[in-house]
């Protein structure tokens, strides 16, 4: 059956001003309105009819089984016939910092991250990167590639998508970090999300983000007489639901001064293999391994 993301940003469907509420908060055999985008792609480019079921998850947990009863110009309605108590979430809690690159690779990247479970993608520029968004470019970059997030979650099955967070220096995260870690009683401001997914940012599955992480470690060159991974993971990944946090550089690597920066608020080095990761592939190969190493 095709899956759809049922989104409830601003709580607004169209023109009409119809409410879009949490699909928990409805009972089996309620109808619904879907989105204009639900049903500009189920109704419109499939062409969908009356009667066909389908999967709607709107991120707060599991997904629903639904039925067309209505279908006009430009909107539908289904009903709910059954809800799916089913979480296809990893067992652990990942959050990657990535410095973005340009185009196709860091679409790849993220509906790749999004597929192997990643909990959260912070978007980084550094020394070394390929871009620095202007503010202006922000809202729309960040909506894209949420989006990427989500057409990935429809496709894999994964029914609570991935946060990707607002880009800021590299430099400006990692201080950040060094006092999250050396207070972790602080008030934590919440991420900076797109408009997509800020009402579902504030669940609690996503609570652990303002945490402290249980293991940081950065993606590093190949090195010798460097330890290939940390030596506390292995027992780490025997936890029920460790949180680890990765750090991923651009094509041209961390600077010198940004390695040392986050070595300095405890990112251990990780080296995976003894050949050198293009940026878009090192978050699909850190998630698989971790995953691989925790089974």
């Amino acid at each position: 059956m095709r899956r759809f993301f049922y989104d409830i940003s601003n709580n607004i469907s169209d023109e009409r001003g119809l409410l879009h509420p949490q699909l928990s908060t409805l009972p089996i055999g309620a109808n619904v309105e879907l989105t204009e985008s639900i049903t500009h792609h189920w109704c419109r480019v499939l062409r969908a009819n009356i009667g066909d079921q389908g999967i709607l998850f709107d991120g707060f947990g599991g997904e629903y089984q639904v039925q067309l009863q209505t279908i006009s110009k430009k909107h539908a309605t289904v009903t709910l016939l059954a809800h799916i108590n089913t979480d296809r979430s990893t067992s652990m809690f990942t959050k990657i910092g990535l410095v973005m690159s340009r185009g196709e690779r860091m679409d790849y990247a993220i509906q790749k991250s999004t597929e192997l479970g990643v909990t959260a993608i912070q978007l980084l520029s550094s020394h070394h990167g390929e871009v620095n968004l202007k503010p202006a470019q922000v809202e729309k970059k960040l909506a894209h590639w949420q989006q990427v997030a989500i057409a990935a979650c429809e496709q894999c099955g994964l029914n609570r998508p991935p946060l990707i967070i607002a880009p800021v220096s590299i430099n400006d995260w990692l201080q950040g970090s060094a006092t999250h870690s050396s207070d972790s009683q602080m008030d934590v401001s919440p991420p900076t999300v797109s408009p997509i997914v800020t009402t579902l940012s504030q669940d609690p599955y996503y609570q652990i983000l303002q945490q402290p992480a249980d293991l940081r470690m950065q993606l590093s060159v190949p090195a010798a007489g460097q330890p290939a991974i940390p030596k506390s993971l292995p027992e780490l990944l025997k936890q029920q639901s460790p949180y680890i946090e990765l750090l991923i550089g651009p094509e041209g690597g961390l600077s010198v001064d940004e390695c040392q920066q986050a070595a300095n608020v405890g990112f251990e080095p990780w080296q995976i293999g003894s050949r050198i990761l293009r940026t878009e592939t090192a978050p699909v190969v850190a998630l698989a391994t971790l995953q691989a190493l925790s089974h």
